[in-house]
């Protein structure tokens, strides 16, 4: 290592070239770092200068990063977690931080698990900022970049599948909080209601029955669909909606059938005139597991926060298998 060459080296450049990296625009990376788009041109050229590479090329589309800055822009979350680590005190303490954590959660989380999580980290740690954002199809690459520090989302249990492994990218860490299965929701006064008293609720008459989904990343199938594709069904989704309480309104007043996780579920019913009926086939469970990045592992503000939204919803689910 060439510490007089390290020394010459501007330190906040490096944010600079990640924010450029994410953004491919000056306009937008200047505003999101607070300064002018004159001063930003500035630390361009002398990142170019330091790293003897032009780094980016102007196209009509924004900037297009060159082959070597790309290659940066892989090991700068890394690098940039390294040093924000040196700032930090060795220890956390709870009573005094006043560190910022920042969440991204599926939709159904916020209601069945945020409530009961949220208050013991307050209350332990009444300084400390908490930021929470819906998790998008963006979010996994979030994490992988340090732009949030924690989701929290739902997995499909496959039986052939490693869920500590199966398509979690590279440096993404896991644990599961409780696993769920899915289940249907009708109307109160549901024809189907008669159906199932009476033994003849089975998947002929789910596939017959029209149904309301929700939109999860952007992607109008979920696991389920794909499955029922695999053995030649497909369902018949009248409506396509973005949240999980607008298709449980829908469904307490419709005849459409809305299949979705047992714990959102339940708590739907109090909200809406609903009754909740099992799936009438077999289907693989799904976890709800908590992920963030393996170089935050040994960070103690994260251990903290982890350890005490475990704790927090093993107090509500039957304890899952830890991951």
């Amino acid at each position: 290592m060439n510490l007089d060459n390290l020394a010459r080296i501007d330190l906040n450049l490096l944010v600079i070239l990640k924010v450029l990296l994410e953004e491919q625009s000056v306009t937008r990376a200047a505003s999101r770092l607070h300064i002018s788009q004159s001063a930003l041109s500035k630390s361009l050229n002398r990142l170019r200068e330091t790293l003897d590479d032009p780094l980016f090329q102007r196209t009509a589309h924004g900037l297009k990063p060159t082959a070597h800055a790309l290659n940066l822009g892989q090991k700068l979350p890394n690098i940039l977690q390294d040093l924000y680590q040196l700032t930090q005190p060795p220890t956390f303490n709870p009573t005094s931080s006043n560190r910022q954590f920042s969440f991204a959660m599926v939709e159904s989380a916020y209601e069945t698990l945020i409530p009961y999580f949220i208050g013991p980290l307050l209350n332990s740690a009444p300084n400390i900022k908490l930021d929470s954002y819906v998790w998008t199809e963006k979010s996994m690459q979030d994490l992988q970049q340090g732009q949030i520090d924690f989701g929290i989302s739902g997995r499909d249990l496959h039986p052939l599948a490693d869920p500590r492994m199966d398509k979690l990218p590279e440096g993404i860490a896991c644990q599961t909080l409780f696993t769920d299965e899915q289940v249907c929701l009708v109307r109160e006064d549901h024809p189907l209601m008669a159906a199932f008293t009476s033994a003849q609720w089975n998947l002929p008459l789910y596939l017959d029955m029209a149904h309301v989904q929700v939109r999860c990343e952007g992607s109008d199938w979920w696991a389920l669909d794909y499955f029922l594709a695999d053995l030649g069904h497909r369902r018949k989704i009248s409506t396509t909606v973005p949240d999980f309480y607008g298709a449980a309104s829908v469904c307490a007043h419709s005849d459409l059938i809305f299949t979705l996780p047992s714990s959102f579920a339940r708590h739907a019913c109090q909200l809406y005139p609903l009754k909740l009926l099992p799936l009438p086939f077999e289907f693989m469970p799904m976890a709800y597991v908590l992920l963030w990045h393996q170089r935050n592992d040994e960070d103690q503000g994260h251990k903290w926060i982890r350890e005490t939204i475990c704790q927090s919803v093993a107090k509500l689910f039957t304890p899952a298998e830890m991951l």
